[in-house]
């Protein structure tokens, strides 16, 4: 094959591949591909000599090229090919596609052509377009392509705005926060300086708590005597009347005695709170275990067996019945008794280093903010139901923020950090103490939200025993925040050495917003004015208010016993 025929070729070829820039608006792809397979040596000479000289241009030619090229075998024959095409003259060549992209560019398609450097072979390659209707067009977005393809809400409707994230917002929100309380505390040691004093909460009259230490050392005689209940009434015939009985005996020693120790030696308010918390612990875990195992029998009795979750381990009545069982589930961090737990399979050293490290900090956090802002406020106020209104308002709006922060500190340190690492050592695979309860639609759901092992707890053993022995939801409700509200008066009174009540009339208070915060939610459809009553009566009066009340009284009995000290 001589220049004349090969240059007559390679017209032929660009032309039978363009098809006079018709066949690039239906077969745009095909046309396309060949063309890049002949100019990239990938073809046979044999077909392209055939649709060279045919002279024929249109969709025929390209029809005949791909048909030919498909049917040959395309290695044994692409040297001859690349000889062929690198015989013709580079600007012959260069011209012809320059040509056929103007012609392309009429119909539309100027873009679907690109022609690259000429390479050192002196094939010139021409890169491949998507298959759409504007595919040559990579960089640039023609006037005609839509902008509008759906029907979609603003961000920030109401019908949108909790699918969307806020984590732009909620940064933004962190870094006001950090500047804005940043000066207030720079203000507020400019002004006062730094007013920490550690007295109220440890002082000379701390190491006189030593019975209090000695106290909850013994503590352990408890679950000891409980698991001894269980001995006894596995080996001897002894009703369950009488193992109730027993435990009842067990389990009010055990909260009648760190209660007394408290009382008689008077005790710091921080070292009392501990000693009773744990207690109070104590008391739950352990009329779990007797409940738990009571039910355990009677449906072994019945012939049935208790559940046992997939992820742990088979263990069946009476193997739990052990020291072993009975102190993992005095440490676990849960209330409620089971035969068997979830379990991770290790202990990470490096996490619960850090989690003990965030735990110092926030804890600090909290006793600088008490002694800084909440301390000097309560010392420069009066009674709330004694005083001016107006006045009682003022500190109550002035405490609100302080005691906010506080509250949410004591929740990331307990809830979230303190009860991780204790679930860590101890390999607890179930560590869902909390959920979303920030987002609480109605005071309900908060409760049922923001402390999941009370809430498991409750649930449990005092709220569907009462639905069983007959009482409506509303009186089985109205029990459990009842008992809640003793726990609440105990936790805080005992360690105050006062029972005023407060706490008590402060959670009952809450059955009344249990029912107007669903009756606001059903009647707006609309989960943020509950969510909005819950954090204004919760946190912005409520805390405050029973604060100040607590508060007022334990603060001048201290400078009440401080003064009869010193004379």
């Amino acid at each position: 094959m001589d220049s004349t025929e090969a240059s007559s070729g390679n017209a032929d070829v660009v032309k039978a591949v363009g098809g006079g820039g018709t066949s690039f608006h239906g077969d745009g792809v095909a046309a396309t591909t060949t063309q890049q397979r002949i100019l990239d040596g990938g073809g046979n000479s044999q077909a392209s000599g055939a649709s060279c000289s045919t002279g024929k241009k249109g969709e025929s030619d390209s029809a005949q090229v791909s048909e030919i090229i498909s049917a040959e075998d395309l290695d044994s024959t692409s040297e001859e090919v690349e000889s062929t095409i690198s015989s013709s003259s580079n600007s012959g060549l260069h011209r012809r596609s320059r040509k056929l992209a103007t012609m392309m560019s009429v119909d539309g398609n100027s873009s679907l052509l690109s022609a690259a450097a000429p390479e050192s072979d002196g094939v010139q390659k021409v890169s491949e377009p998507k298959a759409t209707a504007h595919s040559g067009m990579k960089h640039t977005q023609p006037a005609s392509t839509p902008s509008h393809f759906q029907i979609r809400e603003s961000p920030l409707s109401s019908d949108a705005i909790f699918n969307q994230s806020h984590a732009g917002l909620f940064n933004l929100c962190l870094v006001i926060l950090i500047a804005v309380n940043s000066r207030l505390i720079i203000e507020n040691l400019m002004k006062y300086g730094l007013l920490i004093q550690t007295g109220f909460w440890f002082s000379s009259r701390s190491l006189k708590d030593w019975p209090l230490l000695m106290c909850g050392l013994t503590l352990p005689v408890f679950p000891i005597s409980a698991l001894l209940v269980e001995k006894l009434k596995l080996y001897t015939p002894i009703s369950e009347k009488f193992v109730a009985t027993l435990y009842l005996i067990i389990t009010t020693a055990g909260i009648l005695y760190p209660g007394y120790v408290i009382h008689r030696v008077q005790s710091a308010v921080l070292s009392g709170l501990i000693l009773i918390l744990i207690a109070v612990t104590g008391w739950m875990k352990l009329v779990s275990y007797a409940h738990t195992n009571a039910d355990v029998r009677a449906l072994i009795k019945a012939g049935m067996k208790p559940a046992t979750p997939e992820t742990a381990a088979k263990v069946e009545y009476p193997e739990n019945i052990n020291f072993r069982n009975m102190a993992y589930f005095m440490m676990a961090p849960t209330l409620c008794y089971q035969l068997s737990y979830p379990k991770s399979n290790t202990v990470r050293k490096g996490w619960v280093l850090r989690q003990i490290g965030k735990l110092l900090v926030f804890v600090g956090l909290m006793g600088f903010i008490t002694e800084q802002y909440i301390n000097p406020t309560i010392k420069n106020s009066q009674h709330p139901l004694k005083g001016n209104p107006l006045y009682a308002l003022e500190r109550v709006l002035k405490l609100s923020i302080p005691t906010l922060y506080v509250w949410l500190c004591f929740f990331y340190c307990f809830f979230h950090l303190w009860l991780n690492i204790v679930a860590e050592l101890m390999c607890f695979g179930d560590r869902e103490f909390y959920k979303d309860w920030w987002n609480a639609k109605t005071v309900e759901e908060y409760w049922r939200m923001w402390n999941m092992p009370v809430h498991k707890w409750m649930v449990r053993h005092i709220y569907f025993p009462c639905l069983r022995a007959g009482l409506s939801k509303r009186a089985a409700v109205l029990v459990v925040f009842a008992i809640s509200g003793i726990f609440h008066e105990v936790c805080i009174g005992v360690p105050c050495h006062m029972l005023r009540c407060w706490a008590f009339l402060g959670i009952m208070l809450q059955v009344p917003l249990v029912f107007l915060t669903n009756y606001l939610h059903k009647r707006f459809h609309n989960s943020m004015v509950g969510n909005m009553v819950f954090w204004f009566f919760f946190c912005i009066v409520g805390q405050p208010m029973c604060l100040l009340l607590y508060y007022h009284d334990v603060v001048n009995d201290f400078q009440t016993m401080s003064s009869s000290e010193k004379h």
